[in-house]
């Protein structure tokens, strides 16, 4: 995204807090009008005391009372404003995580399986917080900064337009070296949060897989490869420190020359004017003083601002980068399918992952309701991809898939879910209690249900060992087993009920008795039900209707077990190479 369009998305994101930052600036007018003239009393004050015994007390009273009243409300208004600032920030940054992470739920499973996981973390949780940051910077220092310097030329032109005028030409110089520093800032914060993010995901997908990578003694090599995405972002984060940390001496350099020009032509106007009905006074001349400082100060905090505001700038793009992507297409208008009968079939169906790589061509297939079918065939023939088309996590390239005659992509995406349940090879818990789990697809379900469903996956006994029963947590190592943990997937299902099962490998992390246990357990839950079962172990597939043969994309043989072995072909080859002759 370019900058433009990043601003636009800030805007966007501002526009329901648009009341609050109306006070914001508000009270940022009230900060600085009482900035302005605490300095504007204490100068008249100065000029009260004319000499040794020459003071005018009652004036100079009433000064000091102006100067101490201006300070007071500058600080009284401070803090609602930081606080008005506050709730902005972190409401915008609330507002782009809750897109963000619900952007992902409605985005193309293929945008997910491109990217490393760690990366899509970064962009939600670093990135965020790098970006409230900068707004928050913003807010606190860029609305007060920016009243401060027009404030202040505008009093200076109400006192003395010469002084102001000299202050006005050295100006622009200090916009020009922050704007020189500013515009190479952005694209190295921007290069910073890419190698952030880059680092980040590879310690995520370390830390995931750290019992292999310990098994297989990968230690060394992992550390290598880290301590070279962590120089790289070494490198990166120095330079865009570098350039950012320039930008303070830079303005403060002119920002010197300022109050230098100010001192010397002040004082030689004091000299000049001594005596004159139009004198310009000690008084005066400590009011520019203060209003120099004043001036000069906020171009050095719009300077730190400007630097961080372009690793905010950096960090928001990518995270409204993300919330822009394309969702998958709207169900708006399409059929609800209610409950299926499970009669399935494929017509000429072609996908591919890769356009340039041909995966799965000219599929047919003819399911009735109620049919077990399995799925077999060596690695990368197409048999999970087969279970992603029947899901509709992919869409098909060319043909249809039809569930009980309709196009499975006329129906809601939800609704042709709703009728299939899947258990797959990769257990998956959420965190919280064995209740919450089995719970996941039947949140209205009774507790007579929930046991009967954990009795059946033979789940109930193990359950009640547990410290708390169905209410244990399942987060941590230890507190279940993998085989485990499959059990509870599998009665999560059987809570269900759907009229359709896909089961990848469903049984893959079960010992032998278990699998024989659930395989019965199975049996009855699959019985009137269409059933589609991805499967290594043949033995586990023997009694199915209709067994589907799948080579490099393409069902090459179907039939019952009986039949594909007295074919010879390809499934016979299969069976041979675990059972022998």
């Amino acid at each position: 995204m370019n900058k433009r369009q990043i601003f636009a998305g800030i805007l966007r994101y501002l526009k329901p807090y648009r009341l609050l930052l109306l006070f914001t600036v508000l009270a940022a007018v009230a900060v600085v009008a009482g900035q302005l003239l605490a300095p504007f009393f204490a100068g008249r004050a100065i000029d009260c005391i004319l000499g040794a015994n020459d003071v005018g007390w009652k004036s100079l009273a009433l000064d000091l009372i102006g100067c101490a009243a201006s300070a007071a409300g500058a600080v009284v208004f401070q803090w609602p404003m930081t606080l008005a600032a506050n709730r902005i920030a972190y409401g915008v940054l609330a507002d782009m995580r809750n897109d963000a992470f619900c952007k992902l739920g409605k985005l193309p499973l293929s945008y997910i399986d491109g990217r490393a996981y760690g990366d899509v973390s970064a962009v939600i949780v670093s990135d965020a917080e790098q970006f409230s940051d900068g707004l928050l910077l913003g807010f606190n220092q860029l609305f007060t900064g920016v009243l401060t310097i027009f404030g202040v030329l505008g009093v200076m032109l109400g006192i003395r337009w010469e002084i102001a005028l000299v202050v006005f030409c050295i100006t622009p110089v200090s916009f020009f070296v922050a704007r020189f520093i500013s515009k190479r800032t952005y694209h190295t914060f921007k290069a910073q949060a890419e190698a952030r993010a880059d680092e980040a995901a590879f310690a995520d997908e370390m830390l995931a897989g750290l019992k292999v990578v310990k098994a297989f003694g990968r230690e060394e090599t992992n550390c290598a490869v880290f301590a070279e995405k962590n120089e790289a972002l070494r490198k990166a984060s120095l330079k865009a420190v570098f350039f950012s940390s320039t930008t303070n001496p830079s303005t403060r350099f002119i920002n010197a020359l300022v109050y230098a020009s100010v001192a010397l032509v002040g004082g030689f106007m004091v000299i000049s004017t001594a005596g004159m009905g139009t004198a310009f006074t000690v008084g005066n001349l400590s009011t520019f003083l203060s209003y120099a400082n004043q001036y000069t100060k906020p171009f050095n905090e719009i300077s730190e601002v400007a630097a961080e505001f372009q690793n905010a700038l950096a960090c928001a793009g990518r995270i409204l980068s993300l919330i822009a992507q394309e969702e998958e297409p709207s169900d708006e208008g399409l059929l609800e399918l209610g409950r299926a009968e499970g009669e399935v079939a494929a017509r000429d169906v072609a996908f591919s992952y890769d356009k340039q790589r041909e995966l799965i061509k000219d599929l047919r297939l003819d399911v009735k309701a109620g049919m077990r079918v399995a799925i077999v065939g060596p690695t990368g023939c197409g048999k999970t991809t087969l279970v992603n088309l029947l899901m509709r996590f992919y869409d098909v390239d060319e043909g249809a898939i039809y569930v009980d005659g309709h196009d499975i992509r006329t129906v809601t995406r939800a609704s042709l879910r709703e009728n299939y349940g899947m258990v797959l090879q990769e257990t998956w818990l959420r965190e919280g209690t064995v209740r919450e789990n089995l719970m996941m697809g039947r949140t209205d379900c009774t507790e007579e249900e929930m046991i009967e469903a954990a009795k059946a996956a033979k789940a109930h006994s193990f359950i009640m060992r547990l410290p708390k029963g169905y209410d244990t947590p399942v987060g941590g190592e230890g507190v279940l087993s993998a085989g485990q943990k499959q059990l509870l997937c599998i009665a999560r299902v059987m809570l269900c009920r759907p009229p359709m099962l896909i089961l990848d490998e469903a049984t893959s992390n079960i010992d032998t008795r278990t699998e024989r246990i659930v395989q019965e357990a199975f049996a009855a839950l699959m019985k009137g039900r269409t059933s589609f079962v991805v499967a290594h172990r043949l033995a586990t597939i023997e009694a199915s209707d209709l067994i589907l043969v799948m080579k490099a994309g393409r069902i090459v043989e179907q039939g019952t077990h009986r039949e594909l072995l007295a074919r010879g072909g390809v499934y016979t080859q299969l069976y041979r190479a675990q059972f022998g002759e």
